[in-house]
């Protein structure tokens, strides 16, 4: 086995490793003011943490705002980035206000994958398809909660990272009336041999007639890249009339620069493609 060769298979192995496990806090962002939830969950049986940032427009007025749910959404993971970055935005009148609601993770790796048949997959994420649920637990149980509890509007969005990406992107094909807006930054398609990639096609021949908006991005990493360029492919050929998408193809980005380093950009784009 060549050099080239180890090295990259090292490179996927270690994707596969942070993809699965608990992310952990790298950068020290400032965490913002915001409102911090228990609720527990009869579909995923347990106790979630939600914490939630309203931008400083909420107290003083009315309005109803577009929420934006985001798994990886504890304190100790993307949540103070991303609430963050909306406020500059906000501030910067950018986009419009937009309420965030973060999920903290418990086991990361099960609710994040859907069904997986590979070995390989298995050996880093033991836990798996667990996505069904948590995709019901947002549903019907964590989006009442918000809607209830807040004002908002009946537009709603994604945003995700990696195997949170891929979450996002399963969600987009295979049940895109959830959410009215998706954000993917290098999800990992390669789960279940790049199931996503191959059913692409004939899941974007019967996407619903309904409008959705889409913003996703590749990075440099060849394992992650090949994958997203496909479905940008799949996209160019099959999307349906009623999709507004685009694809970032970041090649001067690695995977774990690629969500701060493009999240300005994709949630602009988004929230003003709606």
């Amino acid at each position: 086995m060549n050099s080239i060769t180890f090295r990259s298979i090292l490179l996927f192995i270690s994707i596969y490793l942070i993809a699965c496990q608990n992310k952990s806090m790298v950068h020290k962002d400032p965490i913002p003011v915001h409102d911090s939830i228990r609720l527990y969950s009869n579909i995923l049986g347990e106790e979630r943490r939600i914490n939630v940032w309203k931008p400083k427009t909420y107290n003083t007025e009315k309005q109803e705002l577009t929420v934006l749910y985001m798994p990886d959404g504890g304190i100790h993971e993307d949540f103070p980035h991303i609430a963050n970055t909306l406020e500059k935005l906000i501030a910067d009148k950018s986009i419009s206000p937009i309420l965030l609601v973060g999920i903290e993770n418990t086991v990361r790796g099960r609710d994040l994958t859907g069904f997986s048949n590979t070995d390989y997959d298995k050996q880093f994420c033991p836990q798996s398809d667990g996505a069904k649920n948590f995709r019901a637990f947002i549903q019907s149980e964590l989006k009442p909660h918000i809607d209830s509890t807040y004002r908002t509007t009946s537009e709603s969005g994604i945003i995700g990272e990696s195997l949170a990406g891929l979450f996002v992107m399963e969600t987009f094909l295979k049940h895109p009336n959830s959410f009215d807006f998706y954000i993917a930054f290098d999800p990992s398609l390669w789960w279940n041999n790049h199931y996503l990639n191959r059913k692409a096609d004939s899941l974007l021949k019967v996407f619903p007639n309904s409008k959705k908006t889409l913003w996703f991005a590749g990075s440099s990493v060849e394992d992650i890249s090949i994958h997203t360029r496909n479905l940008n492919q799949s996209l160019q050929q099959h999307s349906p009339t009623q999709i507004t998408w685009k694809y970032s193809d970041e090649t001067e980005e690695k995977h774990h620069t690629i969500f701060r380093a493009t999240k300005e950009k994709a949630i602009t784009w988004t929230l003003t493609n709606l």
